[in-house]
């Protein structure tokens, strides 16, 4: 039997029951386990986690527990540059590409309209999920806690809002995307890039009123739909100018 402490940081206390959040506590451990292991036991998914230092020293997840061993855990960092105690990933979780649950369409519609690299399909499944996040080293967003806990995923963030809008911002937030955001920068449809098109070129596809009404369009690169400047525009610069002007909690 050995006895070890741990605390956890920030947000790594949203999983962790209420005795323990916030504070350094105990645990007694009857079998050899590893900091991955351990951790992941407590409900904590190991994709949420940056830097774990065993008494001062940063360790990887493979790392084997020791009696007495006296355990930080840290979340993602942002605005600090941890490389030089980072020892669980190749690089930093700032990575601004994403593969999205079946739960979140409307907030990959969201990051695409911002610019960001956003696959989505309502009809992934886990393995999918999961074996797409780690192939291409794309950030996996989820409402499932449980798929968060695979070890093939490295990059992953459990979304703790439920209203869409209020998602876009945690993840804006969360990974400090701001300066990436490039309004219409994306196609909604299919994550293709959106291009700005002489209107010449696109209209025999346009309806008579789009075409005597407006002069400036985009379409997307990979399936082809065509964007102008409709009232979906002014919203989403309304969106945008919310977004970027909203201070950080």
């Amino acid at each position: 039997m050995s006895s070890v402490a741990l605390r956890f940081y920030a947000e790594l206390n949203d999983f962790l029951r209420d005795a323990q959040k916030q504070k350094r506590f105990e645990i007694e451990l009857n079998r050899r386990t590893s900091v991955k292991d351990l951790i992941e036991s407590l409900g904590v998914p190991h994709t949420e986690i940056e830097v774990i230092l065993a008494n001062g020293i940063s360790v990887d997840f493979s790392y084997i527990v020791q009696d007495r061993d006296d355990l930080s855990i840290y979340p993602m960092f942002e605005s600090v540059d941890v490389s030089p105690v980072l020892k669980l990933r190749d690089a930093p979780l700032r990575e601004s590409r994403f593969v999205l649950d079946c739960h979140l369409g409307r907030l990959a519609r969201y990051l695409r309209q911002f610019g960001f690299d956003t696959l989505y399909r309502n009809d992934y499944t886990d393995d999918e999920l999961a074996e797409t996040s780690a192939r291409d080293h794309r950030i996996l967003l989820t409402r499932d806690r449980s798929l968060l806990k695979r070890s093939i995923i490295t990059h992953g963030y459990f979304i703790r809002e439920f209203d869409p809008r209020k998602q876009l911002d945690e993840v804006i937030q969360r990974f400090d995307l701001r300066k990436q955001i490039i309004p219409f920068g994306r196609c909604t449809r299919c994550n293709g890039i959106v291009e700005r098109i002489d209107k010449g070129a696109v209209e025999h596809q346009l309806e008579p009123k789009t075409r005597l009404y407006f002069d400036d369009f985009w379409q997307c690169t990979s399936c082809k739909q065509i964007y102008w400047e409709g009232s979906h525009v002014k919203h989403m610069m309304r969106l945008t100018d919310e977004v970027l002007n909203s201070e950080a909690d």
